[in-house]
């Protein structure tokens, strides 16, 4: 492997001839999309655009989940105490257009393989990637509602390019959770198979990918991929803004109390 992945910890990084798999590695925390794991996420994506030698990337998650989404302990500890509610939102919207740029930049394609609980913005990466199999027993929901907040940090942007757009409102706005054969029925995924098969029917489909035409793909993706950077543009900021207050709300705050002390929440409207 390339001495330019070495120095990652949070992600587990191996080059097997032109396929690059990355793993989300921090399976006590079910890969939540926070911490070093974020950060690692937001510079690896530069990296890999400018290798050469990649030919295509294979995304996995180690453990039960690919990716819980944020840390809702961590969010809770946050809204129970006083913080600077603009340098925070500020902070937000750098670090969410950041890893959706690098994201959507890189042109070899990416392949996830889905396994257990893909939540909020674990569920944007994992359907923001070029192609995604899930497990049959896979869920995927956009979980931010549940927590009174809005899910403006991938969710506006890819789910109603999947979905028909009352579909994709409906499960924005309710957080209401899909199984990966259901996904793959609604064509949110390439296709479900059983969780025992996934790792090989994402290398198959990676491999085939990486060993391709390389222009021929890269540019494809590049082209297709357009659409989606074009939205990042003209969505992000919104999405993301009003996600950054809705984190300032007394529902946001009452909710990840309740689910730190396992009780159902209660939303106020404020």
């Amino acid at each position: 492997m390339s001495e330019r992945y070495a120095h990652f910890k949070a992600l587990d990084v191996k080059q097997e001839g032109r396929l690059l798999r990355v793993m989300l590695n921090r399976p006590e925390s079910l890969n939540s999309i926070s911490g070093d794991i974020q950060e690692e996420l937001i510079s690896i994506w530069p990296l890999i655009r400018r290798d050469e030698s990649v030919g295509a990337v294979l995304l996995t998650g180690a453990g039960r989940s690919f990716s819980a989404g944020g840390d809702i302990k961590m969010m809770a500890e946050r809204a129970a105490n006083p913080f600077n509610g603009a340098q925070f939102i500020g902070g937000l919207m750098q670090r969410v257009k950041a890893l959706l740029a690098a994201i959507l930049d890189v042109e070899q394609p990416i392949v996830c393989a889905l396994q257990g609980h893909a939540m909020g913005l674990g569920a944007t990466l994992a359907l923001c990637c070029d192609v995604t199999i899930a497990a049959d027993d896979a869920v995927i929901a956009d979980s931010h509602v549940a927590i009174g907040l809005v899910p403006g940090d991938g969710g506006t942007l890819i789910w109603p390019l999947l979905l028909p757009i009352n579909q994709a409102k409906y499960y924005l706005m309710t957080g209401e959770r899909i199984t990966g054969v259901q996904a793959a029925e609604m064509g949110m995924v390439l296709k479900s198979v059983p969780a025992d098969e996934l790792a090989a029917a994402a290398e198959e489909v990676a491999l085939k990918l990486a060993n391709g035409p390389t222009l021929a793909v890269r540019w494809t993706k590049y082209s297709v991929n357009q659409l989606l950077r074009d939205r990042v543009h003209s969505l992000l900021d919104i999405s993301v803004l009003l996600e950054g207050a809705s984190y300032l709300s007394d529902d946001h705050r009452n909710a990840t109390a309740a689910f730190v002390e396992r009780k159902p929440a209660t939303y106020m409207g404020s």
